[in-house]
């Protein structure tokens, strides 16, 4: 049984969301403050966790950044349920490594739908991707550079994941979209440059000049077949 921790300050969709939750089948947990969230996430453990973002007595974009932090809590989806509807709040939310972002008001249908697509997980070969001196383990579920092992949301490894396995084949925008973050989804073309650049920051050793992850002007990103070794 897949456990869900909820953030949620406003009393009555906590306890419609965990009613809902519950019976689909989930197990949840959860506080109406953001007091201590870490710390809860910590103690929790959950496979995943819904986030208010404009909690009373703290900020949720805070407290994904403590959880993005936290080794133990960094690879654990997390979806931000927020009255913020314009594009730039959920490009930030993005940034800050939030998986999904749901504008309220929302259908409580819609929510449990995303959620799963947070927990399909397909059966990958074991056979790990190499190139240039970056390597990622489908079956581990870990990238290295070298000697080094990066820190990764879940959808930065699955957006890498998807361009290695197809080393040279260009996608556009949506294709990526559709791929990594699936056809349920409430996030624009815009998202895929903010992941894109963020693993740049992350593999390359010139964000600016990649050698990994290449654009193409007018249509979308390629994974280089052969880029240079890293140092």
């Amino acid at each position: 049984m897949k456990k869900i921790l909820l953030i949620e300050d406003d009393t009555d969709l906590f306890a419609l969301l965990k009613y809902n939750l519950e019976k689909e089948g989930f197990q949840l947990a959860g506080s109406q403050t953001g007091k201590g969230a870490v710390e809860l996430c910590r103690r929790e453990k959950p496979d995943l966790i819904l986030l208010d973002i404009m909690l009373p007595d703290s900020d949720g974009l805070e407290i994904c950044k403590g959880i993005r932090a936290h080794p133990d809590l960094a690879a654990i989806p997390v979806i931000f349920l927020t009255a913020r509807a314009s594009e730039t709040d959920r490009i930030v939310g993005l940034e800050l490594g939030a998986n999904d972002y749901i504008v309220k008001p929302f259908f409580v249908r819609e929510l449990i739908a995303r959620i799963k697509i947070q927990f399909r997980q397909p059966s990958p070969p074991a056979r790990p991707l190499k190139s240039g001196g970056l390597a990622l383990d489908r079956t581990a579920c870990r990238v290295t550079l070298g000697s080094e092992t990066l820190s990764l949301t879940a959808t930065e490894f699955k957006l890498l994941e998807f361009l290695m396995a197809r080393p040279g084949i260009v996608f556009s925008r949506e294709q990526l979209l559709d791929s990594v973050w699936g056809h349920d989804r409430a996030v624009t073309d815009r998202t895929v440059d903010v992941y894109i650049l963020r693993l740049r920051q992350k593999i390359e050793s010139d964000p600016a000049n990649p050698t990994f992850i290449r654009s193409v002007r007018g249509f979308g990103y390629c994974f280089n077949e052969a880029p240079l070794p890293v140092a």
